[in-house]
């Protein structure tokens, strides 16, 4: 069974669209790309998984639920099933390691202080910074900030798991430490995982299946493998980094002489 769904999803900012027709599938386990050029909707279709906005046709459903159709009390329910690693972190910075990884357990569990305590240590040994649980943020390195987030959003065993840019701003060996912990975590879950990025060579490594979106639409999809045995002239253009495509370096205009007034 499909954890998310989306069928025929379309979503436009006034009269500019941002996702047109867009079909896809996540199961339980699975650890998906969302790859493409800025603008190209990915951040979008995140937001429209948790319900910050509405398809305006077409449906998108998280574990079979139609987020479009809840209401207020229903959508907070249904994002309790979610967790989030943003693309910095968003880390409290008044809060400790240790308080920031137990914050969504304070606010949405009764549990005891003790299970927390040990629920907590939990999850930073699981990224490895259980060293660090007094530690401040602006004591860690961008790495294990990312880590600590990372902890942070597995808190409650989410059965989707959302990553906006996680590799932004990480040195090699950092990436790939997040990289590795990314898959392992979703393993272990047994999530369905969303991973949107620009860094084609780690979500390669990492990834069961990618999805790469252009204009508004899904132009190519397939298994790592299938990928980088594409043809497809857009994902050629993206995962060799190419300034000219599909995808132009130019966004179209006059011509450059009319422009200058030469021909006048």
């Amino acid at each position: 069974m499909s954890i998310i769904e989306f069928q025929n999803v379309s979503f436009a900012y006034g009269e500019t669209p941002i996702l047109r027709d867009v079909s896809l599938n996540i199961e339980a386990g699975q650890l998906v790309a969302i790859m493409g050029g800025s603008g190209s909707g990915k951040t979008t279709l995140l937001k429209l998984i948790g319900g910050q906005i509405r398809a305006q046709s077409g449906v998108v459903r998280v574990n079979g639920e139609d987020v479009g159709s809840l209401n207020e009390s229903a959508l907070y329910r249904m994002r309790r099933k979610l967790g989030m690693l943003f693309q910095f972190g968003a880390l409290f910075t008044d809060l400790s390691v240790f308080d920031n990884v137990a914050f969504p357990l304070r606010e949405r569990t009764a549990l005891p202080e003790s299970m927390i305590r040990d629920l907590v240590l939990m999850k930073l040994q699981a990224v490895g910074l259980r060293g660090a649980a007094q530690s401040m943020p602006q004591e860690l390195s961008g790495g294990m900030a990312r880590r600590v987030a990372l902890a942070r959003a597995i808190a409650l065993d989410p059965q989707v798991m959302l990553y906006d840019e996680p590799f932004t701003g990480l040195d090699p060996i950092s990436l790939a430490t997040v990289g590795k912990l990314i898959r392992e975590l979703n393993d272990a879950l047994g999530t369905a995982s969303i991973v949107v990025t620009h860094d084609v060579a780690e979500s390669l490594a990492i990834v069961d299946y990618i999805y790469f979106l252009a204009d508004g639409q899904i132009v190519a999809q397939g298994t790592p493998d299938e990928v980088k045995a594409s043809t497809h002239p857009f994902v050629q253009q993206f995962i060799n980094a190419r300034p000219d495509g599909p995808l132009p370096f130019h966004k179209p205009a006059p011509a450059y002489a009319d422009d200058l007034g030469l021909h006048q």
